[in-house]
């Protein structure tokens, strides 16, 4: 009998293993922080009945948006113990559940869907879970056996679009927070103006829509290089655009049915060219075109501005209303007799106190409204009231200082979630802003720095990716640079630190490519490219290749002859390690055709490696691996940010020293340019060379060919071949810098 009953419970258990293993897997974005596969699963009826308690009868609508959930009605439930045993039930959780108040409970069995929250956020979240999983189902009216209790790690989870560089149409916003709540996010920061356009009706001010809406050039680029004018709704080239009032109200309840708040962003001091050319009273100068900031000691600059966020305010329940506060050029400020009068007035001891004093001002009046001021990392300076917020802007510098000080942030590093910055090989790629913001870059973000202090941590709110619209000129670009990046971080703010996992999320994110195509978004397609990961080491003097591509389970082909890859090179399995000086030729194909572009990767085992650098004139600000990086054997990638491209503000001046005397054949360095950011070629690459150390003789230059009008991101080898080998100890290289911004390299080749 015992026997018996020992057999039939490892039948039961393995049978449950089998059902759990076999059960199809949800792909769900960001991951959920328990899910259970269950057998079986339910199948929606035909207009189907929705049992609701009346907390939730709100929401219940949103399931209109399942593909199989239509035709239905909805009754409510007065009391939770007369809940049904079947059917699509949503219902409050209750004592005896054990999950927290800040998770929701779904339960998938084969009678119905049951699901649980104790708010209504939490439901909405509930209800997207369930509308993305119908999605990612062949089938949507199958519903697997599931269990999923899911909850939140942090409390602010936002995307910020930029419809002042370029507007977007209303239409067009409204589908963006569609895709928003499918993924979980609960902030919408809309930067609603800025020198290149007003984007909100004040009724008080009219000309703000009339006039500061509309500009010369639709495209912001040109509109920049050509005059920055604007002219009056009507003009037959005027471009722009605006939200009426309504309109605003109108996305604002749409917003907040899909549980996300809109946050207005108004800028002030500076950013407001297009507000002081029809205005310019509240400028320094009087006059139009003539400065982006407002004058402080005008009295009449915050009479102006409080009527405005009064307007503001009555349309965004918001209680974040966004002021900017950065990038505030002072120079006006510094000779205008109003500034410097109430400077002086006030004991303020320069421009920096000056601009403080405003953002105070504005925060003391939104507070008294019952509103927080929010504002980019600048507004730190000087000092906040208690109820300001502080968004971390270019670096994490700015909301690691406020967190430490007890201000709530919200991180938004330019390194991690930028999306105007580009998503792979510039080369490739429409024109954007800055090295490139890759997909597993944004994925690999923690929103807690480890500098921030761990009693400190809870000031962190979470994170938002900033869509800065320069490069962005149609609202179908803003998809291609939003997507997929922002289900990547998604998953940052969403789902916990420990259930991160770059191969994981790489292999569910398969299946959303074919959501997104359902909902036809312009999402950023995975690049065919080949990226290369090169170790030296320095022990066997070889190195080791690894080859990467966005990809899943490529096929890549690669040769080591110099001649380009076929179908039947060989096949890439595993990295490469070689010891030679080599070219490898690597790409992708799919049937035996070549999809790809093909890859050079260049290895150099020249005298250099492992050699001591001298430098004469500092890195600055990119330290890369310091006095190693030069001649470690490493190539930098596509970013000048990668860890292995050194920055220099100043001519390049540094000495290679061999500690005994080599024969030189040639010396090259490689460096980049991307005028956009400051990244230019060097004008003359020089090499001298010495026995001693102290003499040196000039033995040839090499001079920049290369313009600057192509703001694409280029690659040059800068190499000096010698006629004749000669024997040298020291090899000295210098690289000008005529533009006086940075020049990056890599390493110094030496043959």
């Amino acid at each position: 009998m015992l026997q018996h009953t020992i057999t039939t419970l490892l039948s039961l258990f393995l049978f449950s293993q089998t059902v759990f293993a076999q059960a199809p897997a949800l792909d769900i974005i960001p991951k959920p922080n328990k899910i259970n596969y269950l057998k079986g699963g339910y199948s929606i009826p035909s207009k189907p009945t929705l049992y609701v308690v009346s907390e939730f009868k709100g929401v219940a609508d949103l399931l209109s948006e399942h593909p199989a959930i239509q035709g239905y009605t909805i009754k409510i439930i007065k009391k939770t113990d007369k809940t049904p045993n079947t059917g699509i039930r949503l219902i409050t959780g209750l004592d005896t559940d054990r999950f927290d108040d800040n998770t929701y409970r779904i339960e998938v069995g084969n009678n119905g869907i049951m699901v649980k929250a104790r708010n209504t956020k939490l439901m909405i979240n509930a209800i997207y879970t369930l509308i993305q999983i119908a999605y990612l189902q062949n089938n949507p009216q199958f519903v697997p056996a599931i269990e999923i209790e899911d909850s939140p790690r942090f409390s602010y989870r936002g995307m910020m679009l930029d419809v002042s560089r370029h507007f977007m149409p209303f239409s067009s916003v409204k589908k963006f927070v569609d895709v928003m709540a499918l993924y979980k996010f609960n902030y919408l920061h809309l930067h609603l103006t800025d020198g290149a356009g007003w984007r909100l009706q004040i009724l008080k001010y009219p000309e703000l829509t009339h006039k500061a809406a509309w500009r010369t050039h639709t495209n912001w680029k040109d509109w920049w290089n050509n005059g920055r004018q604007y002219v009056e709704q009507g003009t037959p080239n005027a471009s722009g655009g605006y939200y009426t009032q309504d309109q605003a109200r109108e996305l604002v309840a749409y917003a907040a049915r899909k549980g996300i708040t809109v946050i207005p962003e108004i800028e002030m001091p500076a950013h407001s060219d297009e507000v002081l050319a029809l205005f310019p009273q509240l400028s320094c100068t009087g006059q139009p075109y003539t400065q982006g900031e407002f004058c402080i000691g005008n009295e009449e600059t915050f009479i102006f501005l409080k009527n405005v966020l009064d307007e503001v305010i009555a349309i965004f329940p918001s209680p974040y209303i966004h002021i900017g506060g950065d990038e505030a050029s002072k120079e006006h400020w510094k000779t205008c007799p109003k500034d410097q009068a109430l400077m002086k007035k006030e004991g303020l001891k320069n421009e920096e106190e000056l601009q403080s004093y405003a953002i105070k001002k504005m925060d003391q009046y939104l507070q008294s409204k019952g509103r927080k001021l929010l504002g980019w990392d600048e507004i730190l300076e000087g000092g906040l009231s208690e109820g300001a917020t502080v968004m971390s802007w270019r670096g994490e510098k700015g909301g690691i200082k406020a967190a430490n000080a007890g201000h709530d942030v919200i991180m938004t590093p330019a390194s991690h979630l930028y999306f105007d910055g580009y998503q792979t090989d510039p080369r490739t790629q429409p024109e954007a802003f800055g090295g490139p913001v890759t997909l597993d870059r944004v994925y690999s973000y923690d929103p807690i720095p480890s500098a921030i202090t761990t009693d400190k941590a809870k000031h962190v709110l979470g994170a938002q990716a900033n869509l800065w619209a320069e490069y962005m000129p149609t609202y179908q670009h803003v998809e291609y640079m939003a997507f997929p990046r922002a289900l990547a971080l998604s998953e940052v703010v969403w789902s916990k630190k420990t259930d991160k996992n770059w191969e994981d999320f790489q292999a569910r994110l398969q299946k959303h490519y074919t959501l997104l195509q359902k909902l036809d978004i312009n999402y950023y397609r995975p690049s065919y490219t080949i990226r290369s990961e090169v170790t030296f080491n320095p022990e066997k003097h070889s190195n080791l290749v690894t080859l990467h591509t966005e990809q899943i389970n490529p096929e890549i082909r690669y040769t080591l002859d110099g001649s380009d890859p076929a179908a039947n090179s060989m096949l890439y399995s595993q990295p490469i390690d070689l010891s030679i000086t080599s070219t490898i030729k690597a790409a992708i194909f799919l049937n035996s055709t070549r999809v790809g572009s093909i890859q050079n990767i260049e290895l150099d085992m020249h005298k250099g490696i492992g050699k001591n650098v001298i430098y004469q004139q500092q890195w600055d600000g990119y330290p890369a691996q310091k006095e190693l990086t030069l001649t470690n054997g490493k190539k930098g990638g596509l970013s000048y940010s990668d860890g292995e491209w050194q920055g220099f503000t100043k001519d390049i001046d540094v000495t290679v020293d061999f500690e005994k005397k080599e024969e030189i054949k040639s010396i090259a360095m490689n460096f980049m340019q991307m005028p956009g950011p400051g990244v230019y070629f060097p004008g003359e690459f020089v090499v001298s060379v010495s026995d001693n150390g102290k003499t040196f003789r000039d033995i040839g230059t090499v001079k920049n060919d290369v313009g600057t009008d192509d703001s694409k991101l280029k690659f040059k080898k800068f190499e000096l071949k010698l006629p004749n080998s000669q024997a040298t100890r020291f090899v000295r290289i210098k690289a000008t810098n005529p533009m006086k911004g940075y020049l990056f390299t890599d390493e110094i080749i030496i043959y």
